[in-house]
């Protein structure tokens, strides 16, 4: 199954090194990433995954993202991206 994830807050050192060992020893395949830095200030990351559901459940990885975003103060979304496109559709 295929996610997106999205990742919001104050910019920081480690934000992508910390998501993305999450995902790791869940086993989720990080297949597209974009980050940004606006105003030098505000770090924004979209990534798409693909997690395999023999390894571990959406319900778990969405609660380990859930910890580490407030553990570091960042809000921490995912969404299955079949709710995602039926939601951006026109």
């Amino acid at each position: 199954m295929k996610a997106i994830i999205t990742v919001i807050g104050k910019d920081t050192t480690g934000i992508i090194y910390n998501v993305s060992k999450v995902l790791s020893k869940l086993k989720v395949n990080i297949e597209d990433i974009s980050q940004t830095v606006m105003q030098g200030e505000y770090f924004t990351m979209l990534m798409l995954v693909k997690i395999d559901e023999k390894e571990c459940s959406f319900k778990d990885v969405k609660e380990a993202l859930s910890d580490l975003g407030k553990n570091m103060n960042l809000s921490i979304q995912i969404q299955k991206e079949d709710i995602f496109d039926a939601m951006h559709k026109i």
